[in-house]
């Protein structure tokens, strides 16, 4: 098989792919992709796997994490130098940011790849499609900015960003219509995750936890700038619930990245979480939880997936909450209560981000079974909804990507 991406991150020859033996050499066109954090590293592994087993040719370059450098991908620079989260708490980093945003530039205007594709992380991703707007590569963005949410008249800087938007959630290409943008659903990839193939007693044989302690899965996010916000409320938290859990088991699955940061705030508490970094033993400890508590995002897609029932709780700067709340236009932070259109998850933001009311909560999902059965089945009906009609969102992407790599000339973008 080809490499999936340039055998160099720089040279001349970064389009070349390994020729047969006895066959000229071929040049395969190049797929600059960009993902900014945990959840796009996983998302840009699979898209490049759903890209290549299309077309063994393409090669790849651009940014990413262990999961797209497991696959060939010399990333310009740490993709962990641009997962932070916050308005307050990126400002320490912007000279930073503009550093890397400066270097991807010139990576693109370098190469001069057939097509960029960023995923996710709108702060960043949507500059540099600006940046490059004029450079008459194609553009694809992946994993539609979340305006609806928030930040709805950033609509009017959208037109001429990208060539192709593809939609996460099945709302969203209705909601970009009705604001003369076209959005493409390609379904949610947290349908590819794997999470159902757990095993619970291969999880507690390994982490050496005894059949009768309940496990309870905290995450805390993926971003250097949220964990320390929210260990120190669930250590807190432990203490309360360990008067009527002694033998309760906390569990961190947190990205390798950050491992050791995590690992470090955590070496005083008196119950020691195990800490998971492997996917595998991340879906293992779903099959055995009998409780989580996350912040918002993907990460209540990943638990339905699981069927672990859960309670959502954030806590953020006080400056950042405030501004949040003024322009926040949905009624639920949870993805899965979004897409059910009511409360399936308990959320705890902010001020209700407590250890006596985190303790409360986590205490009735792991005592009341009526509870827990409710969110459960809530859970599969919010699960169809994220299915595309043909295949995995990978494929439905990659479909989406080749159709305008394809293209003899790249449209303008998307007015509608």
């Amino acid at each position: 098989m080809n490499s999936l991406s340039e055998a160099g991150s720089g040279g001349q020859d970064v389009g070349k792919v390994p020729a047969k033996a006895g066959a000229m050499p071929r040049y395969g066109r190049v797929i600059w992709i960009l993902a900014g954090e945990a959840s796009g590293d996983v998302i840009g592994a699979r898209l490049m796997q759903a890209l290549h087993a299309r077309d063994p040719s393409l090669v790849f370059a651009g940014v990413g994490g262990g999961r797209m450098e497991a696959l060939g991908l010399h990333s310009l620079f740490p993709m962990s130098d641009l997962a932070v989260m916050g308005l307050v708490e990126v400002l320490p980093r912007v000279r930073k940011l503009s550093q890397r945003l400066l270097e991807a530039v010139q990576d693109i205007e370098l190469r001069k790849p057939d097509l960029v594709v960023t995923i996710d992380s709108p702060g960043f991703a949507l500059r540099l499609l600006q940046k490059i707007e004029r450079s008459g590569i194609k553009r694809v963005h992946y994993v539609a900015p979340q305006v609806w949410a928030w930040k709805e008249n950033r609509v009017k800087e959208f037109p001429g960003l990208w060539d192709r938007l593809l939609c996460l959630l099945p709302f969203e290409p209705e909601w970009f219509a009705e604001r003369g943008l076209e959005g493409r659903f390609v379904g949610h990839p947290v349908l590819q995750s794997g999470v159902r193939h757990g095993n619970a007693e291969r999880f507690r044989k390994r982490h050496n936890i005894p059949a009768d302690a309940p496990v309870l899965i905290l995450m805390p996010g993926s971003r250097r700038s949220e964990a320390p916000r929210l260990l120190p409320i669930f250590r807190r938290m432990l203490d309360i619930l360990r008067k009527d859990y002694p033998n309760i088991s906390p569990v961190i699955p947190i990205a390798p990245v950050i491992a050791p940061t995590i690992r470090n705030m955590i070496r005083k508490w008196p119950i020691q979480p195990h800490i998971v970094t492997d996917i595998h033993d991340k879906h293992d400890a779903f099959a055995a939880a009998q409780a989580a508590l996350t912040k918002s995002g993907t990460s209540t897609l990943e638990l339905a997936m699981g069927g672990v029932p859960m309670a959502v709780t954030y806590r953020v700067n006080p400056v950042t909450a405030t501004i949040a709340r003024r322009l926040i236009k949905v009624p639920y932070v949870a993805m899965v209560n979004l897409l059910a259109g009511r409360e399936v998850v308990p959320e705890l933001l902010q001020e209700n981000c407590t250890p006596q009311k985190l303790a409360a909560v986590v205490s009735r999902l792991l005592s009341d079974p009526v509870a827990v059965e409710k969110q459960r089945m809530a859970f599969d009906d919010v699960l169809h909804r994220l299915a595309p009609d043909n295949g995995t969102p990978s494929d439905a992407a990659a479909e989406e990507i080749l159709d305008l790599l394809n293209e003899p000339v790249s449209r303008s973008p998307r007015k509608i």
